[in-house]
């Protein structure tokens, strides 16, 4: 073997080795490429199903933004309904006012006349035991009237049937004494 057979020898083995290093090279190569196909698929399928999510709740929220809109339009009708209602209530008010000083004042004679008359039966119906509680039997008829209308002219509207008594047999003794 010559020196230029070696050299060709060693220049085919080199050239075997660079080969078969080139072919490892693109075997991996080859490998790293279908796991970067890999790897962008299912990145494009979860960028997919990312944007589908997204594109879901931008919906959502427009039908959000939808429903408060028609929420705020009914509570304007609400607001211009209430607003209608003070108003009828504010007018029903007055009627109310008007009504309760129309049939007020006729109640208000009617329960003072039934006072009156009550009272004057209180006091029309002590006068007689006044006077035989005073124990002047004779002066009874004669003394029923003066005490009547000084006890109902001396009573206050307010006074009880206490009072009145008490009245009622102190202008019988003041009367039976002159």
């Amino acid at each position: 073997m010559t020196a230029g057979q070696l050299a060709a020898l060693i220049a085919a083995v080199s050239v075997a080795v660079l080969a078969a290093g080139g072919v490892v090279l693109l075997i991996k190569l080859v490998r790293l490429a279908s796991a970067l196909t890999r790897l962008a698929t299912s990145y494009s399928g979860r960028a997919d199903q990312l944007l589908e999510r997204a594109e879901a709740a931008v919906d959502r929220t427009h039908e959000q933004l939808a429903r408060t809109d028609s929420i705020a339009v009914s509570m304007d009708e609400v607001t211009a309904n209430m607003a209608e209602l003070s108003r009828h209530a504010s007018a029903l008010a007055g009627l109310g006012r008007a009504l309760s000083a129309a049939v007020g004042a006729p109640l208000t004679g009617l329960s003072a006349l039934a006072y009156g008359v009550r009272h004057a039966m209180l006091v029309r119906r002590s006068v007689p035991a006044a006077v035989l509680a005073d124990g002047s039997s004779d002066g009874g008829a004669r003394m029923a009237e003066p005490p009547a209308r000084a006890a109902i002219a001396a009573s206050p509207a307010g006074s009880s049937r206490a009072s009145v008594r008490a009245s009622l047999r102190a202008s019988a003794r003041a009367g039976g004494r002159s």
